[in-house]
């Protein structure tokens, strides 16, 4: 009888997480349809799914008139350093708060925590001055180095070491291995789905980051994709919606990649460390 009872709940809840997955990837989908549409048929109304005519000019403008590589790479670059930075630095200071014992440990901790609930925005100002006195504006480094190391890396790469078993540390100490050693050759290696799941995460928030680029590049040379779409994409009397829906195609397909290669780690990773 409860089998037969828990059949009917199961095709509910696969019901339900069909609807969900469907009403996901609706506006994707419409973001790549509308990506081969002239302009005049994206912004008609009532709008319609199925492009009538399909053109590939959205995608010739962005990659021929426009200098798509250099953004491109520029997105790359920042992305690339950010999300090296809070892996390298996220997990050294993870595991010297979880297995590390030291004077200020606790309030250290605190402080982590306490900096994850700041908005961004309350210390955008301080930081933009701080980078323009120390010479950084308009510079590849400027819109990396100050989000090198970040509190949800901290924390996250802290839950996930602080369940690791102390007995192969306490072993490696034995041996006569250092705390740099034993972090390099014992923890990092079994740090694989929390280490993609701050990657994951942190590629993506660089990737997609618009306003610190925009403030930060004065040059055009050194613009990052989403600001170049933002700008070219808007013209003398209209916003050129099909070109800024083939921009967004081309960025998230990086992201949708590198997800579907790590997903599994990236699953792991949050079942174990308990993110919501």
């Amino acid at each position: 009888m409860a089998r037969a009872g828990t059949r009917p709940r199961n095709r509910m809840v696969y019901v339900a997480l069909t609807l969900g997955l469907v009403v996901m990837i609706l506006p994707f989908v419409w973001m790549v349809l509308s990506s081969v549409k002239p302009d005049a048929e994206v912004t008609a109304v009532p709008p319609t799914w199925w492009p009538q005519e399909i053109t590939l000019d959205n995608y010739r403008v962005l990659f021929t008139k426009l200098d798509f590589p250099r953004y491109f790479m520029n997105s790359v670059l920042v992305a690339a350093a950010v999300t090296a930075g809070n892996v390298v630095f996220g997990s050294m200071l993870g595991y010297a708060l979880a297995k590390l014992e030291f004077p200020g440990k606790r309030v250290l901790f605190g402080l982590v925590l306490t900096t994850l609930m700041i908005p961004g925005v309350v210390t955008f100002v301080p930081l933009f001055v701080l980078t323009t006195n120390i010479g950084l504006t308009d510079t590849l480094p400027g819109m990396f180095l100050p989000f090198l190391a970040g509190p949800f890396g901290v924390f996250l790469m802290r839950q996930f070491i602080s369940g690791l078993p102390d007995e192969l540390i306490q072993a490696a100490r034995v041996d006569g291995a250092g705390e740099l050693r034993i972090f390099r050759s014992v923890v990092l290696p079994m740090c694989g789905p929390a280490v993609a799941t701050l990657g994951i995460l942190t590629f993506l928030t660089s990737w997609n980051n618009f306003l610190w680029p925009l403030v930060v590049a004065q040059d055009e040379e050194k613009y990052t994709l989403p600001v170049a779409l933002a700008l070219y994409s808007v013209g003398q009397n209209a916003t050129k919606y099909g070109l800024l829906l083939a921009g967004a195609v081309v960025v998230v397909i990086p992201v949708i990649a590198i997800f579907l290669v790590l997903q599994r780690h990236i699953m792991q990773g949050i079942a174990m460390t308990g993110i919501k």
